[in-house]
């Protein structure tokens, strides 16, 4: 009888025996224990931006022990036409792409492709030799350089402590040196190929010696192009292949094709006072960015900030993870490939907010916890057009809130969505 009543418990939450394998399927919020009232607060804040005119629309979708208990579009896709935004709108993820290109990197670690504290130089020669920003002449672009201590390993690049910085979104000086040289964040961008643009990059100066601080930059794309060259295939195959077919994500590419042009979410950004309006169809932002990129036949893959995805197609990704490393019986990594992607991989190093970094994902230590509702050990990260995700496996949560705006002066919004979950926690 005991056997009996743990087996149905088990098919009750939907885990296998094998382990946690929660599949999404929708459910009222008290079945995956969430006040439902107190979950309106959602609605209301998301309204409120809404209203206030910072925001066109959003999509949402929360999940709890695999349980969706919450997946809406809310406000317009147009604001002067009133065209809803529906919640299978389809969305520019821009560095949410990040995770999925760490997940992909780590699929060849299992393989046994590499080692963590190789160097990179080894798959990719031209990294070889690296060296650091010594000085830089502002009115000419001039710099000079010195030799960097070690090179650069995957391990650091998973981290952002190689000294890349960013193209084009990053600090006066790289954004000049980046741009001289045709270096790009690889979104909103003419006809490129991924490996010229990382050949490249990889002869420019570093911002510091590898490993001695976190920096955000093109560490991701040059991963994009490390998938590339050990797999023998263009990252959006190996993506497809590897990654989306096996969890069933139907609406998730590179460059959409075009019967789906037409759910592409329109793109916004500011006015001179903080309001959002449609965005042109193009922007100067370090460069020429073209605002509807993902709906065009480009070629530029960029693993560090190139996919369109739907607030569905990305939920399942982040149960994938949630439910270490399977879905839907697809295992795509081992549970202790998962383990060591979510604990601090930089040591005593900081990001600012009290938090720690593992192999792709900002993770939340007991410090980052006190700061906020999100228990520590949760894992996440966001998009350049406002997006923002979590897991946390404390609580079995999946989180994610889509914005289509850059740049967006109102960014409080997402803490106070994460807020607006956890107090309607019931159990």
């Amino acid at each position: 009888m005991k056997n009996v009543i743990s087996a149905l418990l088990i098919i009750s939450l939907g885990i296998s025996i094998n382990g946690a394998a929660q599949t999404l399927s929708e459910a009222p919020p008290a079945a995956a224990g969430i006040d439902a009232g107190r979950l309106e607060r959602v609605d209301k804040l998301i309204q409120q931006y809404i209203d206030s005119g910072w925001i066109n629309g959003a999509t949402a979708i929360l999940a709890r022990n695999g349980k969706v208990f919450y997946h809406k579009g809310l406000g317009y896709d147009n604001t002067k036409t009133k065209s809803l935004l529906k919640r299978d709108a389809i969305m520019r993820i821009a560095s949410q792409t990040k995770a999925v290109t760490s997940v992909a990197v780590m699929i060849l670690y299992e393989e046994g492709k590499f080692l963590l504290d190789d160097p990179v130089s080894r798959y990719i020669p031209e990294f070889k030799n690296p060296v650091v920003l010594e000085s830089f002449n502002e009115a000419d672009t001039t710099y000079t350089t010195i030799p960097a201590k070690s090179e650069i390993t995957i391990r650091q690049l998973l981290t952002h402590t190689s000294g890349l910085h960013y193209a084009q979104i990053g600090n006066k000086t790289f954004n000049a040196i980046y741009r001289k040289a045709g270096i790009v964040a690889g979104i909103g961008t003419e006809k490129l190929l991924l490996s010229d643009v990382i050949k490249k990059l990889a002869k420019l100066p570093l911002a510091h010696h590898p490993g001695e601080k976190y920096t955000y930059g093109l560490n991701t794309d040059v991963l994009g192009y490390l998938v590339e060259v050990l797999s023998g295939q263009t990252l959006d195959v190996f993506f497809r292949t590897r990654i989306f077919e096996p969890l069933g994500m139907k609406d998730t590419y590179f460059y959409l094709p075009s019967a789906k042009y037409n759910r592409l979410a329109t793109l916004y950004t500011e006015d001179q006072t903080k309001h959002a309006v449609a965005a042109p169809a193009t922007m100067d932002i370090n460069g020429t960015f073209y605002t509807n990129y993902p709906a065009s036949d480009g070629t530029f893959l960029s693993g560090g900030g190139g996919l369109a995805s739907t607030a569905y197609d990305y939920a399942i990704f982040m149960q994938m993870l949630l439910n270490e490393g399977i879905y839907n019986g697809k295992r795509i990594l081992s549970r202790n490939t998962v383990r060591i992607m979510t604990t601090n991989q930089i040591g005593d190093l900081q990001l600012g907010r009290g938090n720690t970094f593992g192999l792709g994902f900002e993770v939340v230590t007991q410090r980052g916890s006190a700061a906020s509702l999100l228990p520590e050990g949760t894992f996440s990260w966001g998009g350049m057009f406002s997006s923002s995700y979590w897991i946390d496996p404390k609580e079995k949560i999946t989180g994610q809130l889509f914005l289509q705006i850059y740049p967006f002066s109102h960014g409080a919004i997402h803490d106070k969505f994460k807020v607006a979950v956890y107090q309607a926690l019931n159990n």
